[in-house]
């Protein structure tokens, strides 16, 4: 009898209600944000691809005794996301991610207006802008103040990246902050584009793009690679990824490499890289003070990108007497295609017969390699 009530008592104190009972209040709110998360991801399908696995990531590693972030010691192996979570600390999954973006992505709108270059260039400002107001707070040093404002790149590999190397202790919060702003984009940049332009500059019709040859296709991330990476060696790993990627679409003799790289290596990729993050958020380390800095620094990073792009775009608007539409600016992060699509949708509200999505391709392309750029320049100050 007393060893039954033994064998009760132990399943009682090893059970997650009694961690609940006499564990910190601070999971019992992670697992409720988690499931808002979770809400969002799939009832409101922000960004459900990441926000899925992220949040349910969160949501495990703050069940009682779940043990799946658990460290391995001597003659006992960790828990399943210790493991998993190696990829996020070694860069290799924001890399092969980058890598099926590329294979997805179509250049030509960059190759047919190089100027759209300019407008990637001008919306990362928010990045350089953000730091400096980063680290201003004696809350963060150097380090935390270049992750925390590549969030204003709108690209979530690339903040996961960067993060990793300079501040992983901030993994959780930067790439829940990332991922969310991402998700945002059609509820933030509009109001900031209505902002920042004339109606009579948002219906604005620009110029048909030329067609891009296929041998200007395959040079551009042959060409692309060599430039970038001779000029800022510490992002080859991001630009070379996201280079080969294209090439493999653009050589079109791998359509087995193609249909892997952007279809299954992406999405395996993205479940690891997700349910990894997501289980860095940790009630312990993510509820604290800097969390909700974290996430209004981050907001002002988008927010500056946005109007960096846009300010960018009205300079080519006046540059070139008329014919650019400086909506286009805002597309410039590199939150590909929805950046491109609220640019779109504004100039169909203004006109209907006006069609944007082509141009406004360039800048968002380009933002993809300027944010990159970007996270090369702050590894080059800080590592």
């Amino acid at each position: 009898m007393n060893d039954f009530l033994d064998v009760l008592k132990n399943f009682w104190l090893e059970s997650g209600i009694y961690g609940f009972l006499n564990g910190n209040w601070k999971e019992l709110i992670m697992i409720v944000i988690a499931l808002v998360l979770l809400f969002l991801a799939i009832a409101k399908k922000f960004e459900p691809y990441l926000l899925i696995p992220i949040a349910f990531g969160m949501l495990l590693v703050n069940l009682p005794f779940s043990g799946i972030f658990t460290e391995p010691t001597e003659g006992q192996a960790g828990g399943l996301v210790y493991y998993l979570y190696q990829g996020v600390k070694l860069g290799i999954y924001p890399a092969l991610i980058f890598m099926g973006i590329g294979a997805t992505t179509d250049f030509g709108p960059l190759i047919a207006n190089p100027k759209s270059l300019i407008l990637g260039a001008a919306a990362q400002i928010g990045i350089f802008f953000t730091f400096f107001i980063a680290i201003l707070f004696p809350n963060f040093n150097g380090f935390e103040a270049a992750s925390i404002a590549i969030i204003g790149g709108a690209d979530g590999p690339t903040a996961i990246y960067l993060t990793s190397k300079l501040a992983p202790h901030l993994l959780g919060a930067i790439s829940i902050a990332a991922y969310s702003y991402m998700a945002l984009v059609p509820v933030i940049q509009p109001p900031l584009i209505r902002l920042l332009t004339t109606k009579k500059e948002r219906q604005i019709k620009m110029e048909q793009l030329r067609e891009v040859s296929k041998l200007e296709k395959i040079l551009f991330p042959i060409v692309t690679t060599l430039i970038v990476v001779l000029l800022v060696p510490s992002c080859a790993t991001l630009i070379g990824c996201l280079m080969i990627g294209n090439l493999f679409k653009e050589s079109g003799v791998v359509p087995k490499l193609v249909e892997t790289a952007g279809n299954a290596l992406l999405y395996i990729v993205t479940i690891l890289l997700g349910f990894s993050v997501g289980a860095t958020a940790s009630g312990a380390s993510f509820l604290k003070f800097e969390t909700l800095f974290i996430l209004v620094l981050g907001v002002t990073a988008f927010t500056l990108a946005t109007i960096g792009g846009l300010l960018g775009g009205k300079v080519m608007c006046w540059a070139t007497k008329g014919k650019i539409n400086p909506m286009i600016g805002a597309a410039g992060v590199s939150a590909v295609p929805m950046a491109a699509r609220v640019v779109q949708k504004m100039g169909q509200e203004e006109d209907s017969s006006n069609f944007l999505l082509m141009h406004a391709m360039g800048p968002n392309v380009a933002g993809v390699i300027g944010s990159a750029i970007a996270a090369g320049a702050l590894l080059l100050f800080f590592q």
